[in-house]
């Protein structure tokens, strides 16, 4: 008797009839313990803490400054950008690409990221990647961003900016008129309805 049919009759159902490999595979497996916690259980939390933390380290690389121009598309607008207040200013604080285009939230940032698949498909189309075709679709482009910017309440806006924590004394006549609460529940605007092109250049006719 080969060393296979020796198991599967030592693995029989207690009436001495052997049990057929299909039921052997089905069989409960013997639980392997690892202080206290079974085996299996042991490693699935730790490939757990494995892949989570790989994930939120791939995310935050997605949203560095180096990441998001590293592509040459993105180069017209990046030295439109070094040329605003956002790139550099007298207070030394940077706001880049991702604070204004990425959520902060994790779940609102999860679906920015899975919506940005669709630039790599373009990016392989090469929609954009001469100077003149970026032109060209550049008030487009610029309409979604402010679109999702005033379905959002200018979000991102104001993860740095509150109209609560503003000093009106100091903001010229306009700006100080404009930036009033009771300004914006009378006009229900919102902070993209006034500074459209505050880092990118306005599409022609803006």
């Amino acid at each position: 008797m080969s060393e296979a049919d020796q198991e599967t009759q030592r693995q029989g159902d207690g009436e001495g009839q052997p049990r057929s490999r299909w039921q052997r595979l089905w069989r409960q497996p013997r639980a392997r313990y690892w202080f206290g916690i079974p085996l299996g259980g042991a490693i699935m939390f730790f490939l757990g803490i494995f892949f989570w933390g790989g994930f939120h380290t791939a995310m935050d690389a997605t949203n560095t400054l180096e990441f998001c121009t590293s592509c040459h598309e993105m180069s017209y607008v990046f030295e439109e950008y070094k040329e605003t207040v956002h790139y550099q200013n007298a207070s030394g604080v940077r706001a880049v690409c991702s604070d204004c285009h990425v959520p902060k939230p994790w779940a609102y940032k999860v679906v920015r990221k899975i919506k940005a698949t669709n630039e790599l498909f373009h990016k392989m189309l090469g929609t954009i990647n001469t100077q003149e075709k970026f032109e060209s679709k550049r008030e487009e482009m610029a309409k979604h961003v402010w679109e999702d910017m005033k379905a959002t309440d200018s979000r991102e806006c104001r993860n740095c900016h509150a109209l609560e924590t503003m000093n009106l004394d100091i903001q010229d006549r306009m700006a100080s008129k404009r930036h009033t609460l009771e300004r914006r529940l009378e006009k229900g605007e919102t902070c993209i309805d006034c500074h459209k092109g505050i880092a990118h250049h306005l599409p022609d006719g803006y």
